[in-house]
């Protein structure tokens, strides 16, 4: 039976890293968090004292590390990520508010943009894998067998995001985190280069009033029905 490629797209606090990584594992698929990648990018030009709004700089940067291949993204024994950026975890330090503000602005950039996308193109091409992001099913796996755009209101994702914050023990305002997450939004919808829309043929899924498991459970579901049709394809 055919493995299929599974696209799951949607805006910042949308749940996508908790809800794709138990995908994958229901499915027995291997996980690609594309956002993490851009966080690398975004950490990668803060330690080196570059301006994330220094297009030419941080372009050049993201073709060495993609060159390089410097990114290495993988689960350990214990189930928990690790992101390594040049063999080092990064997994805690790019998941802090400045970090993913950044990883908006360089995702913007056309170039870093070209410098990343074959890179997430190869990790899907024997397929059995999930990738998640912005424009994941409009841009870089604009074939793939099934694809989801993952939402919430604002006020929801907002909230999501404060209560992850202050676990990692850091100490937010809820009202800066939701004037963040709706200039986010508003960044990653009109920025030129593959703005965050959901893809014609993708499956809208609210989670506003669903739990992850119930979240996890309708696009499992979905992506079994849709291997189950290929597989009676002659």
């Amino acid at each position: 039976m055919k493995e299929l490629s599974v696209a799951i797209d949607g805006p910042a606090g949308a749940g996508k890293s908790t809800v794709s990584r138990r995908v994958a594992e229901s499915l027995g698929y291997l996980l690609l968090d594309t956002g993490a990648l851009y966080r690398c990018i975004a950490l990668a030009a803060k330690e080196a004292g570059i301006s994330w709004s220094d297009e030419p700089a941080v372009s050049a940067l993201a073709r060495d590390i993609a060159q390089r291949e410097a990114i290495r993204l993988e689960a350990a024994k214990d189930g928990v990520e690790r992101i390594l950026l040049d063999g080092r975890d990064v997994a805690r330090a790019i998941r802090t508010q400045e970090i993913a503000d950044g990883a908006s602005k360089v995702s913007a950039l056309p170039m870093v943009r070209e410098a990343l996308l074959e890179l997430q193109r190869a990790a899907a091409r024997d397929g059995g894998v999930v990738l998640e992001g912005r424009d994941i099913g409009t841009v870089v796996l604009p074939d793939a067998e099934a694809k989801f755009f993952l939402t919430a209101s604002v006020a929801v994702r907002a909230e999501r995001r404060f209560r992850e914050l202050v676990a990692r023990g850091q100490s937010p305002r809820l009202e800066d985190v939701e004037r963040e997450m709706r200039e986010r939004d508003t960044r990653d919808t009109e920025r030129p280069i593959a703005p965050l829309r959901q893809a014609a043929d993708a499956v809208l899924v609210d989670s506003s009033n669903l739990s992850i498991d119930e979240v996890v459970e309708t696009i499992a579901t979905r992506v079994r029905e849709v291997r189950a049709g290929l597989a009676e394809k002659p």
